[in-house]
């Protein structure tokens, strides 16, 4: 099983590809919706890490993929566009999204 990274700058790329993780850099949401297909076509690939920014590009593409699929595991990191880490509902929401539970 393999790692991929989808980044929207050069600087987290650099740092997973120091600890043997490729990936790809696109800057835009259709860059994002091209990667994510191309990762879900690859059947090494089992994980997918993905900037916080590109997530907000198109979040409806990314949270069907999470409830959808079981592979690949999409996972949201932040990098140096994320002021403050994750926001303090991040999780609540993917509970909301996932089972219809609200937390609130």
């Amino acid at each position: 099983m393999k790692f991929l990274l989808i980044s929207d700058n050069h600087d987290t790329l650099v740092g997973m590809r120091l600890a043997g993780i490729d990936g790809v850099i696109v800057h835009d949401a259709e860059g994002v919706e091209a990667a994510l297909q191309r990762a879900k076509e690859d059947e090494q690939i089992g994980i997918i890490l993905i900037t916080e920014k590109l997530v907000g590009l198109c979040p409806e593409t990314i949270y069907d993929l999470k409830l959808s699929f079981r592979r690949p595991l999409i996972v949201e990191i932040p990098d140096r566009h994320t002021s403050a880490g994750r926001s303090a509902g991040s999780i609540t929401k993917y509970i909301k999204d996932a089972i219809g539970v609200n937390l609130d």
